[in-house]
């Protein structure tokens, strides 16, 4: 066995030795009061009602693309924004057109109704 990798070996040891004991210690010494109150499903303060599988409409899927895409978006103009002095006018016209086909994509989908809650 390689020296290099016994450190980590020993990590994951004692790792797994402490997640162990503090769910073995928590289920000895945890309170053990049981009630059908404590079965239950609870979410958001709310008890549950009508069924856990019902459909949700496709709006919700789209927003959250939309959202992803966006996001991993601006998270791409930050590196620029670091090396934007480095990059001079080059870097400055590279993100202009970024930012151009960013905006034709909103506006693909602002003119298709992406945005618009029913």
């Amino acid at each position: 066995m390689p020296q290099g990798y016994l450190p980590i070996l020993v990590m994951v040891i004692v790792a797994f030795g402490f997640a162990a004991i503090a769910l073995t210690v928590s289920a000895l010494l945890g309170p053990k009061r049981h009630n059908p109150a404590k079965h239950e499903p609870y979410e958001s303060g709310i008890l549950p009602f009508g069924d856990a599988k019902r459909r949700f409409p496709v709006q919700f899927y789209v927003v959250a693309v939309l959202f992803i895409l966006f996001d991993v978006e601006v998270i791409l103009m930050y590196p620029w924004a670091v090396a934007a002095r480095k990059l001079g006018l080059f870097g400055l016209i590279e993100m202009a057109i970024f930012v151009v086909i960013l905006l034709v994509g909103f506006v693909y989908a602002w003119k298709n109704d992406a945005f618009k809650w029913q």
